[in-house]
C-alpha cells in the first residue's frame, strides 16, 4: 500500500516537473526563472526537513503521510485553477513550490522511516531499492504524458494539474489504508532534544557521514541540470514540449534499468566501493552532456546521466539506511534529505551562471565541480578512517561491518 500511494504521489511529482519548468521559462524567458522555482521548493526543505524527520520518529506516520499528501493536493488544484482562467503569474510558481517544497519536507522521512517498520531490518536496504525503482517508473511515463499534454491545445498545462491533483488525491486514499506507523519510543525527549540528538547520532557514524556529504556534493552540485532541461531543448536543441518529453523519459529509462541492477546487489559486500564510482561515472557524464550540441547526442547521454544518478542515489539510501540504527531513521533521513533543499537552492546561481556563460558551459562546470568534491571526499574518508584505526574505540555492529574487510570498505 506504502509503495502503490508512493507511486501515484511521484507520478503527479514528475508530470509538475515537466509542466513547471516548461511554465516558468514560457512565462520569463530566463533561466534563473527555473532556478527560481526550485528554490522556491528547496528553501521550505532546508528550514523544515529536520522536523521532519523528527515527527517521523515521534508521531503516527501514516497520519503525517496523509496530512501532508492532502496539502499538496489542495495546492495543486489552485494552481491548476489559475492557469485554465488565465490568471497565472510566475509568482504563484514560487507559492506553489514553497508549499509542496513544505509538504515534501515531512513525507519525505516519514515515507523513508515507514519502510523499516513494514518490512524490518533485515530487507529495509533492498525495499529502499524497490521504492526508487517506483520513483523512476515513473519519471519514464511522467515526462511523457505530461509533455504530450502540453502540445494538445485543448489540454495544456492546465490539463496536466488537474491529472497531476487527482494522482495526489488517490496516493492519500491509498495511504489510509496502511497501518497507523506508531513511534518505536514511549516517552520521547523535547522535538529539539531528538533533533540535537539525531545530529550527534549522524557525526558518531563516520560511515554514514560520508555517504550523506556524498550525496550533498552529488545533489546539490551534479542534479540541477534537471531544471534546465526545457532551457536545453528549447536553445540548444531548438526542440519544443516533446523533445522536453523525451529527453527526460530517456533518462528515466536509464534510471530504471539502473535501478533494477542495483537492486540485485544491494546488500552485496561490495556496494560500499560502488558508491563512490557511481558518482564519479556521473560527474563525468554530465560534462559529456554539455558537450551535446544536437537533440540524438542528448538523448544517447541522458540514458547515462539518468541510469547513474538513479543507481548512485538508489545504492546511496539503501547503504544510510541499512547502516542506521531504526530508532533514528527518520532523523537520519531528514539530514541526508537536505541535499534536495540543497539542489534547489543551488539551481538559482547556477541559473543565473548559465544566463551569463551558457548552458553547455554550466554543465561542464557542474560535473567537474561533482567529481572534485567527491574525490576530496573520498580522501578526507580515507584519512579519518585511518586515524579512527590508530586509536581504539567502540564501534556498533553495522560499523564493523563497513569497515575494511568487514562488508564494504573504508566507511568506519
Amino acid at each position: 500500500m506504502l509503495w502503490l500511494g508512493t507511486l501515484f504521489s511521484f507520478l503527479g511529482m514528475q508530470m509538475q516537473v515537466i509542466a513547471r519548468g516548461y511554465l516558468a521559462y514560457d512565462l520569463t524567458g530566463k533561466n534563473s526563472a527555473l532556478g527560481g522555482v526550485m528554490l522556491a521548493f528547496g528553501l521550505p526543505q532546508l528550514f523544515l526537513g529536520l522536523w521532519g524527520g523528527v515527527l517521523a520518529d515521534r508521531l503516527p506516520k501514516r497520519n503525517l503521510l496523509v496530512v501532508c499528501q492532502v496539502v499538496i493536493a489542495v495546492n495543486s488544484a489552485w494552481l491548476a485553477t489559475m492557469i485554465e482562467i488565465g490568471v497565472v503569474e510566475y509568482w504563484m510558481l514560487i507559492v506553489a513550490g514553497v508549499v509542496q517544497g513544505a509538504g515534501f519536507a515531512f513525507i519525505g522521512p516519514a515515507r523513508q522511516a515507514f519502510i523499516s517498520d513494514l518490512v524490518g531490518k533485515d530487507a529495509v536496504g533492498n525495499a529502499v531499492v524497490l521504492q526508487q525503482l517506483s520513483m523512476n517508473s515513473t519519471r519514464v511515463i511522467g515526462p511523457s504524458i505530461a509533455g504530450a499534454m502540453i502540445a494538445i491545445p485543448l489540454i495544456g498545462i492546465a490539463g496536466v494539474y488537474y491529472v497531476t491533483t487527482a494522482g495526489f488525491v488517490l496516493a492519500t486514499v491509498t495511504m489510509l489504508r496502511l497501518p497507523r506507523g506508531e513511534p518505536r519510543r514511549a516517552n520521547p525527549p523535547s522535538p529539539i532534544a531528538d533533533m540535537v540528538e539525531g545530529l550527534r547520532y549522524v557525526k558518531s557514524r563516520p560511515s554514514i557521514l560520508l555517504l550523506i556529504l556524498t550525496s550533498f556534493s552529488v545533489v546539490m552540485i551534479g542534479f540541477p541540470y534537471q531544471s534546465f532541461l526545457p532551457s536545453i531543448s528549447k536553445d540548444v536543441y531548438h526542440v519544443g514540449a516533446g523533445g522536453l518529453g523525451a529527453l527526460s523519459s530517456v533518462g528515466a529509462i536509464g534510471a530504471v534499468v539502473a535501478t533494477i541492477g542495483v537492486a540485485t546487489w544491494a546488500g552485496h559486500r561490495r556496494a560500499w566501493g560502488a558508491q563512490p564510482l557511481l558518482a564519479l561515472a556521473f560527474g563525468v557524464a554530465v560534462i559529456a552532456l554539455g558537450f551535446a550540441s544536437n537533440l540524438l547526442m542528448g538523448l544517447v547521454l541522458m540514458v547515462f546521466v539518468g541510469g547513474l544518478a538513479s543507481a548512485f542515489q538508489s545504492l546511496n539510501n539503501s547503504l544510510t539506511m541499512s547502516y542506521t540504527d531504526p530508532d533514528f531513521h527518520g532523523r537520519v533521513q531528514s539530514i541526508s534529505m537536505l541535499s534536495w533543499s540543497l539542489f534547489g537552492l543551488m539551481a538559482l546561481p547556477i541559473g543565473i551562471l548559465a544566463d551569463h556563460i551558457g548552458i553547455q558551459e554550466t554543465l561542464m562546470l557542474q560535473g567537474a565541480v561533482v567529481l572534485l568534491l567527491v574525490l576530496s571526499l573520498q580522501v578526507m574518508g580515507r584519512t579519518a578512517s585511518v586515524a579512527a584505526d590508530r586509536k581504539p574505540r567502540v564501534t556498533s555492529a553495522m560499523e564493523s561491518a563497513s569497515a575494511p574487510g568487514g562488508g564494504g570498505g573504508g566507511g568506519g
